[in-house]
């Protein structure tokens, strides 16, 4: 057999949290001695640092050379250990496969002598690789079971640190704590997550990668349990946890409440009117549905009531978008000050106890699915009498976040009440979600009346205020 004159060399290391690449080089040093003592060239080298080889994960070097070897630019591997190369044993046959097709004549361990290419070592060499898989598996269990006692004692794990956490997942860092908890109580006041994202953007605030914020990273850590003090593995809270939560177990309840909410409304798109699902036609009672239209080059955001299968209204009443809505942001603003609200929302203690009721039956309806599903899964109960009992627990679970939402939508009044005036100053600075929930909170229904025929101009007198409180 001729000597090789482009030998790959291949190098990996599963864990390198320090991202030093010492246990890489390290191998590549000693390849790089046997190739020479074998007086082979090499053709390229290899590296997957910090990468499994026993998970399936794409690991792109090894792509890479298996590539280089299919396409004839390689002609011998070199690798530290068998282990290095693979540790499935299905791998290892690829492995074997795709070097015979590519007429690949050497392949060389710097530890052991095993010749694949041989019958005999390649009964010595897939031994060695179901060794491997074993012991990968193994360690697998071992560190999965260390997770697991770390999860239960409430304690971190890995991964960077939580935004508003010190680097040992525990201490706070009270600059984040601030931001985090303002994130909180802006989205309760009605703020989406895209405005919030670009609040922090805007403002300079980096993630704990540095990297921007998007709606995905906000919501992921609005809901995420952490923040309120416990403890999840593999998205199930298992406890307590070690460190002091951010914010009160009802302001988490109230977060997921409100992204149930959103969920069943099926908003997907950025909202760009202020009154969006509050308008009622004063003719048929449908709701009316926003629409813009454009006439020589100007477009004029409308409210209409619109016919036809999938909207229903009689689609004889339209209102002018801007001046209906200028009308109603004066009236919540004069209906701030009026010391009828203020007096109505003194008594928010009863609403309170009822967040209490709301919540306690949430908590129980949960555990409820959880014990039902582990019936399943204990082939106690088929499958159908799953699906019998699951249907009137979720049905509860859906409409109790509804009245959540409800009961907790005055959050968005909070330091608010008896300061109109100074509200109206700072109207216009307000983004669209922030203003949308003000008035929700203080509106429950708006009925547009017919107009006059001609008319320029939209009559106050055509709308109908339906107040929440």
């Amino acid at each position: 057999m001729t000597t090789p004159r482009a030998a790959a060399i291949y190098a990996r290391i599963s864990s390198d949290p320090g991202a030093t690449h010492a246990g890489v080089e390290r191998q590549l040093t000693d390849c790089r001695k046997k190739a020479e003592a074998l007086g082979w060239g090499i053709g390229g080298e290899y590296v997957d640092n910090d990468l499994s080889a026993y998970s399936g994960k794409h690991r792109p070097e090894y792509a890479r050379m298996m590539t280089d070897l299919a396409d004839g630019l390689l002609d011998a591997v070199v690798v530290y250990n068998l282990d290095r190369l693979t540790r499935r044993p299905s791998e290892l046959e690829t492995f074997h496969d795709a070097i015979q097709a590519a007429g690949v004549a050497h392949v060389q361990f710097v530890t052991g002598e095993a010749n694949m290419l041989t019958d005999d070592g390649l009964l010595q060499t897939r031994i060695l690789g179901a060794f491997a898989a074993k012991e990968s598996a193994n360690i697998s269990r071992r560190v999965r079971r260390k997770v697991e006692e770390v999860a239960a004692q409430g304690r971190p794990h890995g991964g960077a640190r939580p935004f508003g956490y010190e680097d040992d997942k525990i201490g706070i860092r009270e600059t984040e704590a601030g931001v985090y908890r303002q994130l909180v109580a802006r989205f309760l006041a009605g703020e989406s997550t895209r405005s919030l994202a670009n609040w922090l953007n805007d403002q300079g605030i980096p993630t704990v990668t540095g990297k921007t914020w998007t709606t995905t990273t906000i919501k992921g850590m609005l809901i995420n349990p952490r923040y309120v003090g416990l403890r999840a593995h593999r998205g199930t809270v298992v406890g307590r946890a070690v460190w002091e939560p951010l914010i009160t177990d009802e302001d988490h309840r109230r977060i997921l409440a409100k992204f149930a909410a959103k969920k069943t409304s099926g908003r997907r798109v950025p909202q760009r009117y202020l009154l969006s699902g509050m308008l009622r036609c004063g003719k048929c009672g449908n709701t009316l549905f926003s629409s813009a239209r454009t006439e020589r080059g100007k477009t004029t955001r409308r409210y209409v009531c619109s016919s036809g299968p999938d909207h229903g209204g009689c689609g004889k009443l339209t209102i002018a978008a801007a001046p209906v809505e200028d009308l109603i942001a004066n009236f919540v603003l004069y209906r701030l000050d009026t010391p009828e609200l203020a007096d109505t929302l003194a008594g928010r203690s009863s609403a309170d106890a009822r967040t209490q009721e709301l919540t306690t039956a949430l908590d129980a309806d949960t555990q409820q699915l959880e014990d039902l599903a582990l019936a399943y899964a204990n082939r106690d109960i088929s499958m159908r009498e799953w699906m019998t009992a699951k249907k009137p627990i979720t049905q509860r679970l859906e409409a109790t976040q509804r009245q959540l939402a409800a009961v907790t939508r005055t959050s968005a009044l909070t330091g608010i009440v008896g300061d109109g005036a100074e509200l109206r100053r700072t109207w216009d600075t307000l983004n669209l979600g922030r203003q949308n929930a003000i008035v929700a909170a203080l509106v429950d229904r708006l009925t547009i009346g017919p107009g006059q025929p001609g008319a320029r101009a939209v009559d106050p007198h055509r709308i109908s205020v339906q107040w929440r409180h």
